[in-house]
């Protein structure tokens, strides 16, 4: 992760070049196709056709479904025909919540993700540390404190002997909290003096000096003296997410801004147009920037969707409060394992009428809302937030968004269904935060915790996620998490709340045309229809009758995207 730079001017001469980068549209079948795919278990996704044996493609879209006799008929001189033998095909996935600039350099950087302890974190890092030049800084990591025995958060005396010559700042694996070595903190002029910081920790020793871990809005005082990323970088960390994606079947992204400060995200879209100019972007791309652009689109006359079939903008990401792992969460009642703890609202939320004010001003310009919110307080606020939107705006399709939706009140899960909120979340985290979520927030609250099933039973529109690369960038992982609920210590065979469970259809559902409603794209893609953009996978099993448990192991066998075949295993 790196220091958020201010680019607020590149904005709009970003907006500029998305116009110009429009690519006309794909030839109209004639009397042939140029792709055939037959003999096949296809999901469509639409409920006139649910599921069929064959489709063609001609160009970028989709332009007939039915019979493999049917769809033969299609075949001309120049047709390329693939024989599926029955294997099943979905349409192309889509991950409603990633962070392609960090999971890029976490491809490409230190991984300490699987680290099993203290010395072997350390050891990670003393490895990486002589493999890069001095002075470089070491970032991201993603480590997981929940996987050592000890489960004690490390401090910058474990890293420091063996770190002399190079600054880290390497993140938790929820992004929110991180680890600064003694270098990092002497460039950022941080010690015992450095005062706290709003809708932020700074761990302090006995003695009031930072032991060098960081929470939510005090992880700036580290990252704003990282040098900036340069668009070569963020180009590479794109082709190095896409090359994730790829073989994950997944053929759209929602990039979220990382932060309440998040400016990098004009540079993403720039990368984003010179890798399409260059015809290396095979994955489609919707960048929610960070809230602080609201003025900025509404003055620009930007609406949500604004883009093209490859890259998009108009909606807005803001945070609500913290994460569960560090235990900055917002929550009504306090943490059952620390009972001094309640967390913390973000820095925007701390100021509630000045957040308000600019949520107003982006659902008045058709902005769309995207907010981060885990704990129960959090979420029960953006949900009264965008009620009074409604009631002062009047109804009309804004498509709000809850990112994570995490522990909910259990009369709030109604109102997202009233209110028509769409609740973004990440499956995975069930199988994952499962091993210890409970103890931060105990027996009762854990009944309404990524409550998946409460929330499409009570008619909620949900859209699901990997939070990449705080979790794999795998919807066949989330769908295995979603339906089995086993977690990964393997200590709930039978499913962690298996009342949560869901079917295989709706996880598949929620990863494909429920993320791009999300996205106001489900008139163009998330299903296999004539006249929707041509991205689907094949998949090594049938996910829809095989044993849930056995849905981990499917691999993609294709991903096509564009109605181009751009992975086979």
């Amino acid at each position: 992760m790196r220091r958020l730079t201010s680019a607020l001017p590149l904005l709009s001469l970003a907006l500029l070049a998305v116009i110009a980068t429009v690519r006309p549209s794909s030839a109209q079948p004639s009397g042939s196709a140029a792709l055939l795919l037959v003999d096949g278990k296809i999901t469509t996704e639409d409920p006139a056709h649910p599921e069929v044996e064959a489709v063609a493609i001609d160009g970028n879209k989709f332009v007939a479904v039915g019979t493999t006799a049917e769809i033969l008929r299609l075949a001309g001189s120049g047709t390329r025909i693939i024989h599926l033998n029955g294997r099943r095909v979905l349409p192309g996935f889509n991950d409603a919540h990633v962070h392609v600039m960090v999971g890029g350099e976490d491809e490409l950087g230190v991984h300490l993700t699987s680290s099993q302890s203290p010395q072997d974190f350390r050891n990670r890092l003393a490895a990486y540390a002589k493999s890069i030049p001095k002075g470089q800084w070491i970032l991201n990591g993603l480590w997981d404190e929940q996987r050592w025995p000890s489960r004690a958060v490390p401090a910058h005396e474990l890293i420091d002997d063996v770190t002399p010559d190079n600054p880290v700042a390497v993140s938790r694996t929820d992004l929110h909290m991180l680890l600064a070595n003694r270098k990092a903190m002497e460039l950022a002029h941080v010690d015992r003096n450095t005062k706290d910081v709003p809708g932020g920790v700074i761990l302090r020793d006995k003695d009031g000096n930072p032991t060098g871990i960081f929470k939510d809005a005090a992880k700036a005082l580290i990252l704003d003296v990282v040098p900036p990323a340069t668009l070569e970088q963020v180009e590479r960390d794109f082709l190095a997410m896409q090359k994730v994606a790829e073989r994950n079947g997944v053929t759209s992204v929602q990039d979220m801004a990382i932060s309440a400060d998040d400016t990098e995200g004009p540079l993403r879209l720039r990368a984003i147009q010179d890798l399409h100019r260059q015809g290396k972007l095979q994955v489609r791309v919707a960048e929610a920037l960070s809230l602080n652009y609201g003025s900025q689109l509404a003055d620009l006359g930007i609406q949500a969707g604004f883009g093209n079939p490859y890259f998009r903008i108009g909606s807005l990401k803001s945070f609500a409060d913290g994460g569960l792992g560090a235990s900055t969460a917002w929550f009504t009642q306090p943490y059952s394992d620390n009972p001094s703890n309640y967390g913390i609202a973000s820095d925007q939320l701390r100021n509630p009428q000045k957040m308000f004010a600019s949520f107003q001003l982006a659902d008045k310009a058709g902005l769309q809302l995207i907010t981060h919110a885990i704990g129960d307080r959090a979420n029960h606020t953006i949900l009264d937030f965008y009620e009074r939107l409604e009631q002062q705006d009047g109804p009309r399709d804004r498509r709000f968004r809850i990112e994570h939706a995490q522990t909910l009140l259990l009369a709030d899960i109604p109102r997202f269904a009233q209110l028509h909120v769409i609740a973004s979340v990440q499956p995975y985290h069930a199988i994952d935060d499962g091993r210890w979520a409970e103890s931060r927030v105990g027996p009762e609250r854990i009944k309404t915790t990524y409550a998946f099933r409460s929330l499409i039973d009570s008619g909620a529109t949900v859209c699901f996620g990997s939070d990449w690369p705080v979790a794999p960038l795998s919807p066949l992982i989330g769908i295995y998490a979603a339906v089995t609920r086993r977690t990964l210590d393997g200590k709930n065979p039978s499913g962690w709340t298996p009342e949560q469970r869901i079917t295989v259809a709706q996880a598949v559902h929620a990863y494909t045309i429920g993320s791009a409603y999300a996205e106001h794209q489900e008139k163009v893609k998330g299903s296999i229809e004539p006249g929707k953009l041509a991205d689907l996978i094949v998949l090594s099993e049938d996910i829809f009758t095989i044993p849930p448990e056995a849905i981990e192991k499917t691999k993609v066998d294709m991903t096509i995207f564009d109605g181009k075949l751009i992975y086979q295993r």
